[in-house]
């Protein structure tokens, strides 16, 4: 069964199409990139999962239930989480908190135990710490864990916001456009946390990424629009192939796949 389900999913803003009849499935434990020109609906679609976008028609399941009618709160709950292409974090405040509040979801202790910080609250808070060190070792930020997010250069600021969003323990990730703006190094850096992220905690991710060497390394599988269409969807040698893609990218020059 498919750890994702996307069905038939219309959205339109003012009569603009955004996405039209876009289905796609997502396997369980995959890395499965969302590509097309831009102005093809790749972020309405992402919005649409993740439940900011309510659409017009369609249904969004999420490991065999319909999650249409859930507000974004709710389908975080349930294990999704995401990134954003502009980094939204909490810049006035450090990397480590930051990532503790992406434990949100597994807090328990309610405004006086945590205040009071004895007890129950206090075990509670230390085990969200452990989980959120574990996460700042694994991506290699110990050396900015108190650093004030505002402060850090972009790439690591990217970093931390996957890292929040880690600290989510989700199921699914969403990832828009995680390596935008990063340098070659910077690039490389991310792709192998992103594969060791769905080798080594057997995460499912779908990912938006303009960078077609990346896409094509890192996916398992790739679903293509085109002004709101789905015009292709299967693995990466496949899609590379299709016609279809390669006039949507460069009509009829078709070098970005060489």
């Amino acid at each position: 069964m498919a750890l994702l389900d996307v069905r038939h999913l219309i959205l339109h803003f003012r009569g603009v199409a955004a996405l039209s009849d876009v289905s796609f499935e997502v396997a369980p434990q995959t890395i499965h990139a969302i590509i097309g020109p831009n102005g093809a609906g790749k972020t309405s679609l992402l919005n649409c999962i993740s439940g900011v976008y309510r659409p017009q028609r369609g249904q969004v399941h999420f490991e065999g239930k319909d999650i249409s009618g859930l507000n974004p709160a709710q389908r975080t709950q349930l294990g999704l989480a995401r990134t954003f292409q502009n980094i939204a974090l909490f810049k006035g405040m450090t990397v480590l908190d930051n990532l503790l509040i992406g434990r949100h979801t597994h807090q328990h202790s309610g405004v006086l135990g945590g205040g009071v910080y004895w007890g129950p609250g206090q075990r509670e808070e230390i085990a969200h710490r452990e989980v959120c060190e574990d996460i700042i070792d694994f991506l290699e930020i110990q050396h900015i864990r108190k650093k004030v997010v505002g402060t850090l250069a972009y790439g690591l600021q990217k970093r931390v916001e996957l890292a929040r969003a880690l600290a989510l323990e989700p199921k699914l990730l969403l990832l828009d456009e995680p390596m935008a703006g990063m340098n070659a190094e910077e690039k490389e850096d991310m792709a192998r946390f992103i594969v060791e992220i769905s080798e080594e905690r057997g995460t499912t991710m779908v990912m938006i990424e303009h960078d077609m060497g990346v896409v094509m390394d890192l996916s398992h599988r790739v679903t293509v629009l085109n002004f709101g269409e789905r015009i292709a969807d299967g693995p990466p040698d496949e899609v590379r192939k299709n016609r279809l893609v390669q006039d949507a990218y460069l009509g009829e020059q078709h070098g970005i796949f060489e």
